[in-house]
């Protein structure tokens, strides 16, 4: 074991010391042969260890990096007996998997930092975890092995060459817990926003706005938001090359979040018109124009695409441009059998003009898919598993003719991903939560329901914001979907917002 002194302010210190053996203080506990012989107490009824056995490894991790040698063997010992403990204990446990999400931070490669973030997730139970490695434009790649676009989250001198990453799969993986990388997808982050290289690849709506324009004025709930445009070669390009780099790490899989477009405030939160839509990117246009089946179809995508309407006018042109043509067609337009009385030119104005809507709604839907596929391709090259986050009520029609607008539809994400919907209903109970897993269970299949891996929200053991007890929600949700045997919890720093602010506001040194 590679030992080195944690070196945190004094401040910084007295406050990491207290959080992580409060208890071990005010029980008296003692390093000795008899507490390694208790240690090997079972778990209980959710796989999670006692507070005794609790403060006596967080002890032997401090005696372990203080050098203390035979700390060290027993600290080593008892991880791989709780390891295999929790292994069994899971496989007989409902949910037999069970994970949390995770955000590191630069002081996480402090001497022994990551093992005490480790050595909780596998006292709570859990056997995977989720660790988030790009996220708000950053990427947890080490800054001297970062072949991507987007600044490291580790800025520290002399830190340039530690992988923080990679360091988490190890350190997890060691204590027996499956490690997962999970990243934002379409939204790329301020950093990438501002940089003048690429403007281009920003989605854009009909209102002349980019969707970094769009947040930085209010109109979305994070200002520091970038979506891209899904159909743009450089994003899809910049995106793949990070996604190469972290399996690279060899993670037991790869989660997908953000798979959708911006949520907008208040009226902007509904899309129901062309112009609404971020499909008016160059990258976007063209591949809306080329589906397109003759050049009537085309010409009538441009106008509705320009205007946001159609006027009878433009049927008349149409018809006088290409003669020798028959009906405007496009991709999913499908004709019904002809009838010898002629459709009014105004009647036809608005059938065009509501499929020429479905049509732009479709494409913009699938551009969120196909680049969900496209970068998941790395991923199930290498045999790893991949997973799809999502909300869902991401899909919903609201109205006559409108959307949300995330038109997050994943209900058409490929199926031999896990899908991994957030279920984070608030209403003070948990029949909200149910609602919205049973609503995801309705639309998938019978192999598909397996692989659905709900994420609730909460703290075990009480209610917070308004949110039931972990305990409480899993309950319900088994009962609902039997089928379900995978469950996540965000997050750790709901869990543990102490020991999180502590590693969040420390510096490395």
């Amino acid at each position: 074991m590679s030992v080195r002194r944690i070196s945190f302010n004094r401040r910084s210190l007295r406050r990491f010391s207290s959080i992580l053996v409060s208890t071990s203080l005010v029980n008296g506990l003692l390093f000795s042969p008899l507490m390694g012989r208790t240690a090997k107490a079972q778990l209980n009824r959710y796989c999670q260890v006692s507070q005794t056995i609790i403060d006596y490894k967080e002890q032997l991790r401090q005696a372990a990096f203080q050098e203390d040698e035979s700390a060290i063997k027993e600290y080593e010992e008892l991880l791989k007996r709780h390891a295999a403990r929790l292994k069994n204990c899971r496989s007989h446990t409902w949910p037999n998997q069970q994970a949390i999400w995770v955000r590191l931070y630069p002081c996480d490669l402090q001497a022994g930092l990551l093992e005490a973030l480790m050595d909780r997730i596998v006292n709570l139970g859990y056997n995977q975890v989720y660790v988030e490695v790009f996220y708000s434009g950053k990427v947890l790649l080490p800054k001297s092995d970062n072949p991507t676009v987007w600044p490291s989250v580790v800025q520290a001198q002399g830190y340039d060459g530690r992988d923080l990453l990679a360091e988490a799969i190890e350190k997890g993986q060691r204590r027996g817990l499956q490690v997962y990388a999970w990243m934002f997808t379409l939204n790329f982050g301020y950093s990438y926003g501002v940089r003048s290289d690429r403007q281009q690849t920003l989605a854009r709506n009909g209102r002349g706005q980019d969707t970094f324009t769009f947040a930085l004025s209010g109109a979305s709930s994070n200002r520091e938001e970038a979506f891209v445009d899904p159909y743009s070669p450089q994003a899809q390009q910049d995106f793949q090359r990070m996604v190469q780099a972290i399996v690279q790490r060899r993670p037991d899989g790869v989660l997908f979040d953000y798979i959708r477009y911006p949520r907008g405030n208040g009226a902007a939160s509904v899309v129901s018109q062309v112009g609404d839509l971020w499909i008016y990117g160059n990258s976007a246009q063209q591949a809306l124009f080329r589906r397109a089946l003759n050049q009537k179809g085309l010409e009538l995508i441009r106008r509705f695409l320009t205007r946001g309407y159609l006027v009878e006018g433009d049927i008349e042109e149409v018809e006088e441009l290409y003669p020798t043509e028959g009906e405007p067609l496009w991709q999913g337009r499908t004709l019904g059998p002809s009838s010898e009385e002629p459709v009014p030119t105004a009647q036809r104005r608005v059938l065009l003009q509501n499929e020429l809507w479905r049509l732009s709604v479709a494409h913009a839907v699938q551009g969120v898919v196909d680049f969900l596929n496209r970068a998941a391709q790395p991923v199930q090259q290498q045999g790893i598993s991949a997973g799809a986050v999502f909300f869902p009520d991401g899909n919903e029609s609201v109205g006559r003719n409108g959307y949300d607008s995330r038109l997050q539809h994943w209900n058409r994400f490929p199926t031999w991903m896990t899908w991994h919907p957030m279920v984070y209903g608030v209403c003070g109970h948990t029949q909200c939560i149910v609602e919205q897993v049973r609503r995801v269970v309705s639309q998938t299949d019978v192999h598909t329901a397996r692989q659905v891996k709900p994420v609730i929200a909460g703290v075990w053991g009480r209610s917070i914001r308004n949110r039931p007890s972990l305990e409480a929600q899993m309950h319900s949700i088994h009962q609902t979907a039997p089928r379900i045997n995978s469950i996540s919890h965000f997050s750790l720093s709901w869990q543990e917002p102490d020991f999180d602010r502590v590693r969040k506001s420390c510096q490395l040194r």
